[in-house]
């Protein structure tokens, strides 16, 4: 990125997939002669596999996914099928292409302020919030970093370097994660940046960075990504947080295994802290008495952790 040095503000035209069939948020080539096939059983084995590193439920309709996903990793290790992919991937000496199994079949879609009403609502909510400690954010399921980056921006507009802040994302997929430690991004990305954040915290690339953008240095301080699988029967080393962003990740899961992630959620938000999940999500079928008990809803898919709780 030739440094620090900002070039001009940003300001990008539409981005037009064409000719693409977008699955989880990433294109799937139409089929084509010689594409692998997967039987109702072997599908079943993957949905299993999935299932039981993520607690992600693949349905029936993901099997051209599974496919056009894994197509490119069986040719790779010169396999002639994706059971013996399959196989391959279960053996104990094979863990790292195990990994790779996971990152492609569990990325799911994000960009830049998606769902943007959650921001502005934000923006009206946090300038009262308690100031005694510093301010936390998590981002929980933050694929390759869009989330968390917005959630910088807005922080520093409402706390700007006055108040101590951080944010903190979290994603199974170590390719992901790799992407939003590194913080470059096709400069197509910036289509839903608001202008004055693009002219604050964005750097234009330039030579052999032409055509992409990076966030800039002093908001990449404020953010830190680590691996952590949400499925996990608990979730390490972690500091108890304001704000808690996830978002359009239950959708992905069973209803025990949404349980289980809300009443994680709960244990590591603070008492008066915020639970944003996405606007297709609910957690009105979700709800325990202990679930009940702990969140109030401010707004819809908002939730705020009752004062009376117990927590950090």
């Amino acid at each position: 990125m030739n440094g620090e040095n900002r070039q001009y503000p940003l300001f990008c035209s539409r981005c037009f997939k064409l000719g693409q069939v977008y699955l989880l948020g990433h294109p799937i080539l139409p089929p084509f002669p010689g594409l692998l096939s997967i039987s109702d059983d072997e599908f079943k084995h993957f949905q299993q596999l999935i299932y039981k590193a993520s607690g992600i439920h693949l349905p029936a309709t993901k099997k051209m996914l599974v496919v056009s996903r894994l197509s490119k990793r069986v040719r790779h290790h010169g396999l002639d099928s994706l059971q013996h992919y399959y196989q391959f991937i279960t053996h104990a000496h094979h863990a790292d292409e195990f990994q790779i199994m996971v990152d492609l079949l569990t990325t799911n879609e994000t960009y830049f302020f998606r769902e943007p009403e959650h921001f502005s609502q934000l923006k009206q909510l946090l300038p009262d919030y308690p100031r005694e400690h510093p301010f936390q954010a998590w981002s929980a399921a933050c694929s390759s970093g869009e989330e968390g980056y917005s959630m910088a921006m807005t922080l520093m507009e409402l706390f700007g370097t006055g108040r101590a802040w951080s944010v903190l994302g979290t994603d199974i997929s170590a390719r992901m994660l790799h992407i939003a430690r590194n913080a470059v991004y096709p400069i197509n990305a910036t289509e839903h940046i608001p202008k004055n954040y693009l002219s604050q915290y964005c750097l234009k690339g330039v030579r052999s960075q032409a055509g992409t953008f990076r966030i800039e240095k002093k908001l990449r301080d404020r953010v830190k990504f680590q691996q952590l699988n949400l499925n996990a029967p608990h979730i390490p080393h972690l500091p108890h947080f304001d704000l808690i962003l996830l978002r359009n990740v239950l959708i992905y899961f069973d209803i025990p295994t949404k349980r289980q992630l809300i009443h994680k959620m709960i244990d590591q938000l603070r008492p008066g802290g915020y639970l944003l999940i996405g606007h297709a999500e609910n957690l009105s079928s979700l709800s325990t008495p202990e679930i009940h008990a702990q969140l109030s809803s401010v707004a819809p898919t908002v939730y705020r952790k009752k004062l009376s709780t117990s927590g950090g």
